[in-house]
C-alpha cells in the first residue's frame, strides 16, 4: 500500500490505475511520466522485487536524456546514480538502507533542488517517501503483466493527467505504442513532442487553452486586446488556409480542439542558419521571397477550422499595436531606470505612437504571421519555390501591415542580421512586389520603419517580462541586438520624434547616429 501517513508528506491523490501488459508498456509509462516531470519532483517507486521499478526508471531517464540507448545501470550497490539530463535526474535505490541516516550523505535533498529524484525502495528511508510528489506502486497482475497505481500532489497530478491524456489522444490516431520524445519549446506555454509513426516523424502540439487573464484595459485582458490565440483553432485555421494556398505549413493529421491537442506534420529540422548559428543569406532571401508571394495572395477574413467552425481573422488594429508597444514602458523602462514610468513619460510616449499609428492608415495590409523569424522558419532544401520555406508558429496571425513580417525577418530577434543583409532583404522584397505592379515602395518603407520600431520596442518589454514575471532570464542576452536594430531603424525621418524620446530615456545607450536603410544603395 502507498504510505502517505508522515506528517510532512504533501497531500497525495489517486491519479490513475493502469494495466501494463508487458515490459514495453511499462517503458511507455516511464516515458509518459518523464514528459510530465519538472524540477523538484520526487518519484517514489514502490513494489516487490521484479515488479518493474527499474524498467520504468530506466525508460524515464532515457526520455529525460533524449537518448533511447543510454546505459542506465541499476544503482543497487552505488545507491545513487546522477545524470546530466534536462532537467538533471538522480536515480536512487534504497534497498540496502535501514532508515534516514545515510540519506543526506547520498545528496538526496540537493538532487531535488533543481532536478528530479527517482527513488526505488523509498519505504526504507521514511524521509524519502515523505518527500514524494509522485508515488507509483507496481504490482504483478493475476493474469500476467503489471498493475500501476499512481498518486500525486495536485500540481504534479495535473501534469501527469495531461501526459496520459496525450497517450490516449495518440491511441485514437492509431499510435498507442508510438515513441514520444521532447521537442523544441518556446517562450509560450505550448509544449511540443515528436512521435514516430511507421518511419515518419510527426509533431504533437500540446496547447491547452489558457485562462484569459485579468482585465488590463476596458475590462479586457492583454491577450484579447493583442489578439493572441488562447486555444488551437486559430492555428488549425491558418495552417489549413496556408496549405490550400500552396504554402508549406504543417498538415493537421488529428485534432482535439477542446483539449488543445494537435498531431501535425514535421516539416524538417534545417533552419535559416548555418552550423555556427549565422544567417545564410540565400535562405533569408528565399524566406523574404516567400513573404512577397504570401502578401500578394488574397486571404479570407474568415478561415475554416472544422465543420461549422470558422476563425474570424482579427485585424492588427491600433489597440493591439499600442498595448504591445507599451510593454517597453511597463517592463523595460522600470528595469532600466529603477522606477516606474511617470505620467508625463507615458503621455509623451502615447502621443508619439498615436501619430505613428496614424501614418499606417494607408499601409498595405495582408496576412501577417507575426513571428516570422528564424526559430519559426524551416529550410527545406529538397523543395523548390515557396515550398522551400516551412511555416510554423502562426497561431497569432492577423490581418495587418505587410511590412511587419518583413521587419520580423530582416531584424531577426535571435540572430545578428548585418545592416547590409537587412537592406538586401528589404530591397529584394520591394523588387518582387513592384514586379507585380501597383506597389508603393515609399509607403512600404515608412511602414517598415514604424513596424520595425514597434516590434523592437515590444520585444524589449517582453524579454524583461519573461525574466521578472516568468523567471526566464535567458532572453536578456538578446537585448543588445534589439537595441542595435532600434538604433538602425530610428534613422528614418518618420521616427525622428521617437528617436529623440528614446535617446532621452537612454534606451539606445549611446550617441551613435542611426544608419537608415536606403534602397537606392542596394540592388535586389
Amino acid at each position: 500500500m502507498i504510505d502517505d501517513t508522515f506528517p510532512e508528506s504533501p497531500p497525495l491523490a489517486a491519479i490513475a490505475r493502469l494495466t501494463l501488459a508487458d515490459d514495453p508498456a511499462t517503458r511507455r509509462l516511464g516515458t509518459d511520466l518523464a514528459l510530465a516531470l519538472t524540477p523538484g519532483d520526487v518519484v517514489a517507486l514502490l513494489g516487490d522485487l521484479g515488479a518493474g521499478k527499474s524498467t520504468l526508471a530506466r525508460a524515464a531517464i532515457r526520455t529525460l536524456a533524449d537518448d533511447p540507448g543510454l546505459d542506465v545501470p541499476s544503482p543497487t550497490y552505488t545507491l545513487v546514480q546522477a545524470y546530466a539530463t534536462t532537467p538533471p535526474v538522480a536515480h536512487f535505490d534504497l534497498y540496502r538502507l535501514a532508515g534516514d541516516n545515510e540519506l543526506d550523505e547520498l545528496g538526496f535533498e540537493d538532487s531535488t533542488c533543481d532536478g528530479i529524484a527517482l527513488v526505488e525502495w523509498p519505504q526504507n528511508a521514511p524521509s524519502a517517501l515523505a518527500a514524494a510528489t509522485i508515488v507509483v506502486e507496481l504490482a504483478m497482475a493475476p493474469g500476467g503483466g503489471r498493475i500501476a497505481t499512481i498518486s500525486a500532489i495536485e500540481t504534479a497530478g495535473t501534469r501527469i493527467r495531461r501526459s496520459l491524456a496525450i497517450r490516449e489522444f495518440l491511441a485514437g490516431a492509431g499510435l498507442a505504442e508510438a515513441p514520444r520524445r521532447r521537442f523544441t519549446g518556446d517562450a509560450s506555454t505550448r509544449r511540443y513532442e515528436t512521435v514516430e509513426s511507421n518511419g515518419e516523424t510527426l509533431v504533437l502540439m500540446d496547447a491547452q487553452r489558457q485562462p484569459d487573464g485579468p482585465p488590463v484595459q476596458n475590462g479586457l485582458s492583454y491577450s484579447r486586446i493583442a489578439h493572441l490565440a488562447e486555444d488551437v483553432p486559430p492555428f488549425v485555421a491558418v495552417a489549413q488556409s496556408l496549405v490550400a494556398a500552396g504554402f508549406a505549413a504543417p498538415e493537421i493529421r488529428k485534432a482535439d480542439l477542446d483539449n488543445g491537442l494537435l498531431l501535425i506534420d514535421h516539416l524538417g529540422s534545417d533552419t535559416l542558419l548555418d552550423d555556427a548559428g549565422r544567417p545564410v543569406a540565400e535562405r533569408y532571401e528565399a524566406a523574404v521571397a516567400c513573404l512577397a508571394e504570401l502578401h500578394a495572395t488574397p486571404w479570407p477574413r474568415e478561415m475554416p477550422v472544422a465543420d461549422g467552425i470558422v476563425h474570424p481573422m482579427p485585424a492588427y488594429d491600433r489597440g493591439a499595436m499600442r498595448i504591445e508597444v507599451e510593454l517597453i514602458v511597463d517592463w523595460y523602462l522600470p528595469r532600466a531606470k529603477g522606477r516606474p514610468a511617470t505620467d508625463d513619460e507615458r503621455a509623451a510616449f502615447a502621443d508619439i505612437w498615436n501619430g505613428l499609428f496614424d501614418a499606417l492608415a494607408t499601409a498595405e495590409t495582408s496576412l501577417t504571421l507575426r513571428d516570422f523569424h528564424s526559430p519559426n522558419i524551416i529550410w527545406r532544401p529538397g523543395e523548390s519555390g515557396r515550398q522551400r520555406i516551412g511555416l510554423i508558429d502562426f497561431q497569432d496571425a492577423v490581418i495587418g501591415p505587410s511590412a511587419y513580417d518583413v521587419a520580423s525577418l530582416a531584424q531577426d530577434a535571435r540572430v545578428d542580421i548585418p545592416l547590409e543583409l537587412e537592406a538586401r532583404l528589404v530591397a529584394h522584397y520591394v523588387a518582387l512586389r513592384q514586379a507585380e505592379g501597383g506597389f508603393d515602395a515609399d509607403s512600404f518603407q515608412r511602414a517598415y520603419a514604424i513596424m520595425a520600431a514597434q516590434r523592437a520596442s515590444k520585444i524589449l518589454g517582453i524579454f524583461v517580462r519573461l525574466l521578472e514575471r516568468d523567471a526566464k532570464p535567458q532572453y536578456l542576452r538578446h537585448i543588445p541586438r534589439i537595441k542595435a536594430y532600434l538604433r538602425r531603424t530610428l534613422g528614418h525621418p518618420a521616427l525622428a520624434a521617437l528617436r529623440a524620446l528614446y535617446q532621452d530615456w537612454g534606451v539606445l545607450d549611446d550617441d551613435d547616429a542611426p544608419q537608415p536603410i536606403r534602397l537606392s544603395d542596394k540592388t535586389p
